[in-house]
């Protein structure tokens, strides 16, 4: 740590991932509610942040409230939440190929552009792939060759799993994107974390600069790495450890968090 970084106690906010972290599939991480709960005691600030590509913020804030978290929906992000904005900005009202759940396509709609149609994907300008459950040889053909044939390629992530209960794992958004980038040929753009955008919105919502507020996941690349790009201090929810150096801090318990919050 740095020795002019302040310690978790002085921060005036935090910034919580969700799968993997506050919960893993429909369970809530043991001493999870307690470390929140702590926080708003504290008068603390509090933003919830996840990469999800299927859910919105009104869908994950209604599983925190479900699992006994107090939660607000301005203080819930997910790539979804601008994604539609990304485009419109980058290349306006747009003909998209989405690839992924119906809450991509929902999002992209009110958003201003039209969708494409799998049998028609050479005529989308930009393609959004997602974690698609439906996810087939035609609709990875489709996404591809559009790609590859210079349609703009983006993502909310690339992570490659979604962790389940009983260490259990679906394949992420990052398994469908990389079946996609490798037969096209391209790289895609990235929407979520670790990219800053969604780190930068929840600074904003919570009124805090980088150096007040803290970033807690279970992931280096997207939660450790993309706070630590904005200036933020990045805490590593580790319970079976984890490598050394790459977090200001690690836990592997949210015990061993509430304690070095002072609680």
């Amino acid at each position: 740590m740095s020795p002019t970084r302040r310690t978790l106690r002085e921060m005036r906010g935090f910034v919580f991932d969700l799968d993997g972290c506050v919960w893993t599939g429909d369970v809530l991480t043991p001493g999870a509610a307690q470390v929140l709960a702590l926080i708003r005691e504290k008068g603390k600030a509090l933003c919830f942040l996840t990469n999800n590509s299927r859910a919105r913020a009104r869908t994950m804030q209604a599983k925190l409230v479900r699992l006994g978290v107090e939660a607000k929906e301005p203080e819930v992000l997910t790539p979804l939440e601008i994604l539609g904005e990304v485009v419109a900005q980058r290349w306006g009202p747009s003909r998209v190929l989405a690839i992924g759940g119906p809450e991509l396509a929902e999002v992209l709609v009110e958003a201003g552009h039209s969708l494409v149609p799998i049998d028609r994907s050479r005529d989308a300008t930009v393609v959004v792939v997602g974690n698609d459950f439906d996810f087939s040889y035609e609709r990875l053909t489709a996404a591809a060759r559009a790609v590859a044939a210079g349609a703009a390629f983006l993502t909310p992530n690339i992570d490659p799993r979604l962790p389940m209960e009983n260490g259990e794992f679906l394949p992420g958004c990052g398994a469908v994107v990389e079946a996609v980038a490798t037969a096209a040929g391209v790289r895609p753009i990235v929407v979520g974390k670790p990219e800053p955008p969604l780190f930068e919105l929840a600074l904003q919502r919570m009124g805090l600069g980088v150096d007040e507020a803290a970033m807690v996941g279970d992931s280096v690349d997207s939660d450790v790495r993309g706070a630590r790009r904005v200036g933020m201090t990045a805490v590593l929810f580790a319970p079976k450890g984890g490598p050394d150096g790459v977090a200001h801090y690690m836990v592997k318990s949210m015990s061993q968090l509430r304690r070095l919050l002072g609680g």
